[in-house]
């Protein structure tokens, strides 16, 4: 149970961090949304670009079967390797947005 929470902990800090970071629209908001219950988290960043509403999934993961799945990475950002700095282990992370038969490939967990 301590590295559940120690696993919640890193991923809602990583998605704040880079809420925080913002964006230079400032039309556009960034959102973390966290669901503890279900273990599921992201970010998305929504509002109005002119006349066009827009929204978007930067970031998507999840907590299964005490692994964290990154499912969407909409970022140029490295955030395994970033959970990797933080101590998340890097059998404990798939890379879900790659196939299952490319995963044993990638040097994180499969599943």
């Amino acid at each position: 149970m301590e590295r559940l929470e120690e696993y919640r902990q890193a991923i809602r800090s990583l998605l704040e961090q880079y809420a925080a970071e913002g964006n230079q629209d400032d039309q556009l908001e960034t959102q973390v949304i966290c669901d503890r219950e279900n273990d599921h988290y992201q970010l998305v960043s929504l509002g109005w670009q002119g006349q066009r509403r827009f929204y978007s999934c930067l970031m998507h993961l999840d907590i299964k079967n005490g692994k964290i799945w990154i499912q969407r990475n909409q970022t140029d950002r490295l955030i395994a390797q970033e959970l990797v700095e933080m101590g998340v282990t890097r059998e404990d992370i798939v890379l879900g947005l790659q196939p299952a038969y490319a995963r044993p490939d990638t040097g994180y967990g499969v599943a």
